[in-house]
């Protein structure tokens, strides 16, 4: 991998910040076994201490671990997704990048100008195939967007936040109050909203429920144009985007996160309860995960995953320093995870027959 690669924005992305910081010594798996020559290669006959005489079997230093640097070089690229109004992100996550900085340069060797910048994805699907190219390093995404990310092998699975008082949230599809639908079956030939076409809560999951208990043909959804389906589909980029829509009267229905309703993430739920009820809701899926890019060292990604486990609870107030206050990053917490804790999701979406054409959607 070359020293320094260019680092590519997300399509559709917008640079969030650059925060001083640093990344972590490694396992010596990448040439820190004498490649440098402190094997005594250009001294075998110990003439100039290859005995170790003067250190040279390390003990000055010689053959220490190299600097870490992720992705090849001095930046930590760190993918946001689209699932709050990105005008809050700046705020909510500035605090926890300047944490993984300050964590790894505290603890580990690492190159002196590292930096960590946050980029904003313009959907799931950017974030995920950045990851595989690559370009970013670590990424906070969607459940149904790691597990495909993990079965295509462009992201792996490290954390799973905690957020809302819980492990697992909701899925919920809305209707206005003055609506006549009752039932998932009415959505036939109506026009309905959803998050984002690698949404778990905002697309898998309501598309899986008009399928299976409405007896809806959902057609190639959430892959294709959803010409074939028997509904309109409109995505609309992020869970409080699908609520608008629905507030703003131009669809029949919305697929969006239980977050949306159940926190001011979107309206207040004072707000909600004036302009939308609930047709449906699944239960118990399993809260968003933290990723990174499979081209990064085995030791990069520990590194990460501990900058995380190790971070004290005020990353998570955002900007202002404060709990309880509108910058507060929704999760207040992270616990380890991998692929098997998602493999429900990875269900869901063999149901649908998604497959890895997504990605080009």
């Amino acid at each position: 991998m070359e020293r320094r690669r260019q680092f590519l924005k997300v399509a559709g992305a917008a640079s969030i910040v650059g925060l001083a910081g640093c990344s972590g010594g490694g396992d010596g798996s990448d040439g820190s076994d004498g490649g440098d020559g402190s094997d005594g290669s250009d001294g075998s006959d110990g003439s100039d201490g290859g005995d170790g005489s003067d250190g040279g079997d390390g003990s000055d230093g010689s053959d220490s671990e190299p600097e870490m640097t992720f992705g090849g070089d001095g930046t930590v690229d760190f993918g946001i997704s689209p699932s709050v109004p990105q005008e809050d992100l700046n705020v909510q996550y500035s605090p926890l990048e300047d944490h993984i900085g300050s964590y790894l340069q505290e603890n580990y060797d690492v190159p002196s100008d590292l930096s960590v910048e946050g980029t904003i994805g313009s959907n799931y699907s950017a974030i995920i195939q950045s990851l595989g190219q690559g370009t970013l390093d670590i990424a906070e995404t969607g459940p149904f967007a790691a597990g495909l990310g993990v079965m295509t092998d462009n992201a792996e699975i490290i954390l799973q936040r905690y957020g809302y008082g819980g492990w697992t949230y909701k899925s919920i599809i809305a209707t206005p109050n003055d609506s006549d639908i009752t039932e998932l079956s009415d959505l036939s030939g109506k026009t309905v909203a959803f998050s984002d076409r690698l949404s778990t809560s905002g697309a898998l999951y309501p598309l899986y429920s008009m399928s299976n208990q409405g007896g809806l043909d959902v057609g190639e959804l959430p892959e294709g144009n959803g010409s074939q389906a028997e509904f309109d589909a409109r995505f609309a980029g992020g869970h409080v985007g699908s609520y608008t829509l629905l507030e703003q009267g131009q669809v029949d229905a919305a697929a969006m996160g239980g977050f949306v309703r159940d926190t001011g993430t979107g309206p207040a739920p004072e707000a909600w309860q004036e302009v939308a009820t609930t047709l449906h809701e699944d239960e118990g899926l399993p809260r968003a995960p933290i990723v990174v890019s499979p081209e990064l060292d085995d030791d990069v990604k520990s590194a990460i995953q501990e900058a995380f486990l190790e971070g004290p609870d005020s990353i998570y107030y955002g900007a202002d320093g404060e709990d309880g206050t509108e910058d507060d990053l929704w999760f207040s917490r992270v616990r380890e995870s991998s692929r098997e804790d998602y493999q429900s999701v990875i269900d869901v979406a063999d149901e649908l027959g998604v497959g890895t054409d997504i990605f080009n959607q």
